[in-house]
């Protein structure tokens, strides 16, 4: 099995440096524009892409990138997976919990991934035949195994509220404490054992698939509603759990006719 410790090693250096960058903006009214679909981008959410994406082709020259921001640049068996602000609603609310993410692909499946929380002072990461970790330390999934008596996080409440609303009921019934939220923090949160669950909605691979390498390095799972392994070409529905059990429940709540 290759050895992903000297990237991850990287990788939080570079992530670390870039979380500079999107301080300077937060709580500093950063100019804001539309998208396309409706979502916000702001200068700090470019600012900080570029920080990535330069420190990503300073240390690993040729390999692929694909941002959030500036889409895909170089192609090959290798890419880095960027969202540099990961919550921008969050972000321009002043809001503390949005994140930083990064991932390493390599022909398509996640071996490495960051969670930083620049405005919490705290950085996820872990990957295939890494210890996850939170700011150094290692981390571990719960042992909860059952819906019960889970600590279950719903992300995207309102989405899920007008498009899944059948499922979106059975889910605020569900779980011993639910909280609702929303971007890549309560899947940190499972990872270090202090959540059980996040079902999450209309994601896009940047907001999956780093998070899934660090929820997995922690002994956790994370899938589509279907229990499929996640990849680029994923419906952007996600469940992440921390045993298999837990797992099975959610999408069997989930998929009820």
């Amino acid at each position: 099995m290759p050895d992903y410790s000297d990237r991850l090693e990287k990788a939080l250096e570079i992530t670390g440096d870039a979380a500079v960058v999107s301080l300077a903006y937060f709580r500093n009214d950063p100019a804001t524009e539309t998208k396309a679909d409706q979502s916000p981008v702001t200068l700090a959410d470019k600012a900080t892409e570029n920080s990535l994406r330069d420190s990503i082709q300073r240390n690993f020259p040729g390999e692929a990138i694909f941002g959030e921001e500036f889409g895909q640049t170089g192609d090959g068996d290798k890419m880095w997976i960027i969202d540099p602000i990961d919550g921008t609603r969050s972000f321009i609310a002043g809001l503390p919990l949005f994140g930083m993410l990064l991932g390493f692909l390599v022909e398509g499946r996640p071996k490495m991934g960051v969670i930083r929380m620049p405005a919490l002072d705290e950085v996820y990461s872990g990957g295939e035949g890494l210890h996850a970790a939170c700011n150094g330390t290692s981390i571990r999934v719960s042992e909860c195994r059952s819906l019960d008596g889970a600590r279950l996080f719903v992300n995207e409440g309102d989405k899920l509220a007008v498009r899944e609303p059948e499922a979106f009921q059975r889910l605020v019934r569900a779980g011993q404490l639910r909280r609702m939220a929303a971007d890549c923090y309560p899947h940190a949160l499972v990872a270090r054992g202090l959540a059980d669950a996040v079902v999450d909605y209309d994601l896009q691979p940047y907001d999956y698939l780093p998070v899934s390498a660090v929820v997995e390095a922690a002994g956790g799972i994370m899938t589509d509603w279907q229990g499929n392994r996640l990849t680029m070409a994923s419906d952007g529905r996600t469940v992440t759990a921390a045993t298999r059990e837990l797992h099975a429940e959610i999408l069997a709540l989930l998929n009820q006719p």
